[in-house]
């Protein structure tokens, strides 16, 4: 994208405060998007990484607090996102929780919340989404996770929210077209999980061992999917699942 442009195109990344989303807004705005950085408790991080983006391009980026959990902040999130720069050409649905529940220790509250940030929110902020995005023949990326497809003991709960995800991308790719693309991608090993507190290469190396490629992923890797799938190269493109993996889940 060319940020020149008359209208720059606008994209909506839902938990951009920080780790992956952070870098996907990062580089979606490099390549002259319009960023609005959603957060839900992150507003530190959030307010200085649009601060950052500003500088750098002024009037480019807009930091806009919602609950997920919560569908009419959803709607009032998609209003708001839309209304900042008179469209919305990209939603990226990429804010998630995610934690253990095994089996015995599993709360309705923590049910609750997984599927409500990982399943339910992703639904309706698309659904709230989308007249703004027919209008501009826009598209919507779901972060999704291998483990939608590969269980993960200990993380059923997480597991089967990221599965319905799955289904929903390839659902609402069908419904919404042919004015909207739906896809999702599936990362991997991409960074430590946010209660990690042992060495970083701790856990690359326990991370990477399983991987074919024998590494753990970028960030940056699945910001570089993200603008592909946003772009022209990909018009043909829609209900597809991308795993940014190494190869982990063919393994």
């Amino acid at each position: 994208m060319n940020a020149l442009t008359d209208h720059p195109p606008v994209a909506l990344i839902t938990g951009a405060a920080r780790r992956v989303g952070a870098t996907i807004a990062r580089r979606l705005h490099a390549e002259g998007y319009q960023v609005i950085v959603h957060y839900g408790r992150s507003s530190t991080e959030a307010e200085a990484l649009v601060d950052t983006l500003n500088q750098q391009r002024d009037d480019s980026a807009q930091a806009l607090q919602a609950d997920v959990r919560d569908t009419t902040a959803l709607q009032q999130l998609a209003s708001a996102a839309q209304a900042r720069w008179g469209r919305l050409d990209l939603l990226i649905n990429n804010a998630s929780t995610f934690y253990p529940t095994p089996l015995g220790e599993l709360t309705e509250s923590g049910f609750d919340d997984l599927i409500g940030t990982n399943l339910k929110a992703p639904l309706f902020l698309t659904q709230a989404a989308a007249p703004a995005l027919r209008a501009s023949g826009g598209c919507v990326i779901n972060i999704v996770d291998i483990h939608a497809q590969r269980p993960k003991r200990g993380f059923t709960a997480y597991c089967a929210a990221k599965a319905g995800l799955d289904m929903i991308t390839r659902g609402l790719a069908v419904e919404l077209a042919p004015a909207i693309r739906v896809n999702g991608i599936a990362p991997g090993a991409i960074l430590p999980p946010p209660d990690f507190d042992g060495p970083p290469e701790d856990w690359e190396q326990a991370a990477a061992a399983p991987v074919p490629l024998g590494r753990t992923g970028q960030a940056e890797e699945i910001a570089g999917l993200v603008l592909w799938l946003a772009g022209p190269a990909a018009a043909y493109v829609t209900g597809q699942i991308i795993a940014v993996d190494g190869g982990k889940s063919q393994a």
